[in-house]
């Protein structure tokens, strides 16, 4: 009778792992179809595999879950996707020096476990999503030499980890604010945004100046 109660709750639990690795080996497939890829470095992403940690550039934790993903100068182009979004226990993000462009994905902001999200030297465009000001973890935030514009998120000045914060080399506009994190920050983590202002001084300069328009 032991063997019939037990049973059924072993498959219950083989059945689970998989499920979240798919879930996630779903994401990475999805991105793999969003770019394209020339020196086919994203080769190995088989979606028929059980999970995506013998995937080449992803690293994963003892419970086969999402941790890193390296794809810095891989010569990839395109749009990154929300699914990314998906990936709870992603630490690193390293897509730096692609060719990789449009919107940075709100759903990033998602990703709770994030310390570094690397995307420099793209052509990424639009606005900073105010949504990464939830990665509580962050300690790295580059994202410089892109094409953003818009306002700096008044609201990442909670990220109160964060190390280094580079958006030098974009299109940017507004003031350059000076409260809570981005008080460590000096003038060169903003250089080279021709409509950005400030920095804003003990709220003498607001926040809604500088050539926005």
């Amino acid at each position: 009778m032991g063997i019939w109660i037990l049973f059924p709750l072993f498959v219950v639990v083989i059945a689970l792992v998989p499920a979240t690795a798919n879930l996630e080996g779903d994401a990475l497939y999805a991105l793999r179809r969003s770019v394209k890829d020339p020196d086919n470095v994203l080769q190995s992403w088989d979606p028929t595999l059980v999970d995506p940690c013998t995937w080449f550039h992803v690293t994963c934790d003892s419970d086969n879950r999402v941790t890193r993903l390296d794809l810095g100068n891989a010569k990839l182009s395109g749009n990154l996707i929300p699914e990314l979004g998906k990936l709870e226990r992603l630490q690193y993000l390293e897509l730096y020096m692609n060719k990789l462009e449009g919107a940075i994905p709100d759903e990033l902001g998602a990703l709770k476990s994030l310390v570094s999200l690397d995307l420099y030297h793209n052509n990424f465009t639009g606005p900073i999503p105010p949504s990464l000001s939830k990665l509580s973890n962050l300690r790295f935030l580059r994202l410089n030499s892109n094409g953003l514009t818009g306002r700096i998120p008044r609201e990442l000045n909670k990220l109160g980890n964060l190390k280094i914060f580079d958006v030098s080399n974009n299109d940017l506009c507004g003031t350059i604010p000076t409260s809570g994190s981005f008080s460590k920050f000096t003038e060169e983590s903003f250089t080279n945004n021709p409509r950005l202002e400030g920095p804003e001084l003990m709220g003498f300069v607001r926040y809604d100046a500088g050539r926005c328009n």
